[in-house]
């Protein structure tokens, strides 16, 4: 699209009025829309086209795109997909999506999420304001969570690309589920200012897009020290390619246990595809330690500190998930002792990083099936999925790229590429030269056409 602007193809006032009647008919349609932010898009496209005609454009300039509704956008509903917060709105814009904006980017929607990011525990797909997130594979299907409809409006092609933010797979589970190309960033790599807070020192910022190049031209712009979120990394990000080419290590995957003979036949031919563009596979072995009770018992105490006051106040009744009301008040009672306990074990978690002296990068599926039915609890469907390395890395800060590899019963299905900290070079390298040689990522959803 940066192309065909940049030679005057198309306008981004065409741009956007085309993503503007696809969201307002196909996007909702899979309950992805949040807020539509139609006269606000429309004047930053004018203002894009203007750039353009100057020849002093961003890659992003003129581009619309569409951000999860966890992120603060200046007078424009920000409803953290809860029933509770309708009427919120904020004065200020996210660092993220100001930095979007400050390119040329084109805001034309806030998409739509699981309620509180699903700090609660939620179990059913219909844990969110405007109805459970539809896959843009199948509408029987769950979006994922809890960036639902990030992922499934970028790839129904109702905006160009999307932000999602990640505590424990929230970037990389939509990914997975709708066939999309998602980059959890290294902890600190993207300013959290302006997004709703579930865990202070889990959140991760980061691009749903189609392919791993534009989600390296989205992780370049947002990326970057901010003032006004101290713990972001002041260390400029680099994506060129350095070095050998990554050696990547593989986990003991457990196919025939779970059934998944449709992620077997994709993994195997994934690395295939890898080994005869030149990379070497090491089998590695993560440590056994209690990374999910850890992460637990973090996001319970750090979740209801964010909402205390909404958790204790008259309009908590009226999430949508049941078990979320029940979670986040039992979380309440979260002790100081185990949550000290939690922040203490993440310094022996450490030890982890020995895997490194290894591999330079982890190749493994992100679940091992294909997406859910959208109308069953998840405790009655959750069974064989896997997702065995979304807790460990999300604790050690690690980045992850999540990209489609295949398709079960017609739906798509992802693998991750996990890296180091501040390796995100390392997951677009690799994730890069897979998506030259295959066209997973271009696949397109028979939905796309309604």
């Amino acid at each position: 699209m940066g192309k065909a602007l940049r030679a005057k193809k198309v306008s981004s006032v065409e741009l956007t009025q085309m993503y503007t009647d696809r969201l307002n008919s196909i996007g909702k349609d899979h309950n992805a829309v949040a807020e539509m932010t139609t006269e606000l898009a429309m004047r930053q496209a004018r203002a894009a086209d203007d750039r353009l005609a100057s020849g002093k454009a961003h890659p992003l300039t003129g581009i619309p795109f569409g951000v999860k509704d966890l992120i603060a956008s200046k007078g424009i509903p920000t409803r953290w997909g809860s029933p509770g917060h309708a009427d919120q709105i904020f004065d200020h814009d996210a660092t993220a999506l100001a930095r979007l904006q400050d390119a040329g980017g084109v805001l034309v929607a806030k998409l739509e999420m699981i309620e509180l990011a699903g700090g609660g525990n939620y179990n059913v797909a219909d844990a969110s304001r405007m109805g459970p997130g539809l896959s843009a594979w199948d509408k029987k299907l769950w979006a994922g969570g809890s960036s639902s409809g990030s992922g499934s409006s970028t790839v129904l092609g109702c905006v160009g690309f999307s932000l999602g933010s990640e505590t424990s797979g929230s970037i990389l589970c939509p990914a997975a589920f709708n066939g999309a190309t998602g980059l959890r960033p290294t902890y600190g790599r993207v300013s959290r200012y302006g997004a709703m807070a579930l865990a202070w020192s889990l959140d991760k910022v980061g691009p749903i897009c189609r392919s791993a190049q534009d989600c390296g031209t989205v992780l370049e712009t947002i990326s970057g020290w901010d003032p006004m979120d101290r713990t972001s990394l002041s260390e400029k990000m680099n994506l060129k390619a350095r070095g050998p080419k990554p050696r990547i290590g593989l986990l003991k995957e457990d196919f025939t246990k779970n059934k998944a003979d449709a992620a077997e036949k994709s993994y195997n031919d994934a690395l295939a595809v890898l080994k005869s563009l030149g990379y070497e596979t090491v089998d590695v072995e993560m440590p056994a330690l209690p990374y999910e009770t850890a992460m637990n018992i973090i996001v319970d105490a750090e979740g209801t500190s964010a909402h205390e006051n909404f958790i204790r106040g008259d309009r908590f009744q009226m999430l949508k998930d049941v078990d979320q009301v029940a979670g986040f008040s039992a979380a309440l009672q979260t002790l100081a002792v185990d949550y000290l306990w939690a922040m203490r074990f993440r310094t022996e978690a450490l030890q982890a990083n020995a895997i490194w002296d290894k591999c330079d990068c982890i190749l493994t599926p992100t679940f091992y099936h294909a997406s859910l039915p959208v109308d069953t609890p998840f405790d009655k469907t959750w069974i064989n999925m896997g997702g065995d390395m979304i807790s460990p890395p999300n604790l050690l800060g690690w980045p992850a790229l999540g990209m489609p590899y295949g398709f079960e019963n017609g739906a798509p299905i992802g693998i991750q590429v996990i890296a180091p900290a501040m390796r995100e070079d390392v997951c677009y390298r690799v994730a890069c030269d897979f998506q030259r040689e295959t066209d997973w990522h271009l696949k397109k959803s028979p939905l796309t056409n309604v």
